[in-house]
């Protein structure tokens, strides 16, 4: 099984996330592209000691840029990524915060 560290990359902080965090208790996060629901979820409960209850994800796929200069037409792509968003269970809160 993946550590932790290599399943869960970074949370995702937006007014939007930090919105659902206090309405519907759903936290979002930026996960490996290959890991699944059951091993996001145990990566969740065990780095932040909570109980999940549902896991949702959604694939991206990397966007194409391109940029006019006096060079000519530079092309590029950003990176594909996966992002999983946890609900907890009732009482349970993640607090992003609390490092800084």
């Amino acid at each position: 099984m993946a550590e932790v560290n290599d399943i869960l990359i970074k949370p995702v902080i937006t007014e939007k996330m930090t919105e659902k965090g206090e309405d519907l208790n759903q936290y979002g996060f930026l996960v490996s592209k290959k890991a699944n629901k059951i091993q996001i979820r145990n990566a969740v409960e065990e780095m932040y000691g909570v109980t999940v209850e549902s896991v949702n994800t959604m694939k991206y796929r990397g966007k194409s840029r391109s940029r006019y200069t006096r060079a000519g037409i530079i092309k590029g792509k950003e990176n594909s990524f996966k992002k999983a968003v946890v609900t907890l269970s009732e009482g349970d809160t993640i607090d992003f915060y609390s490092n800084i």
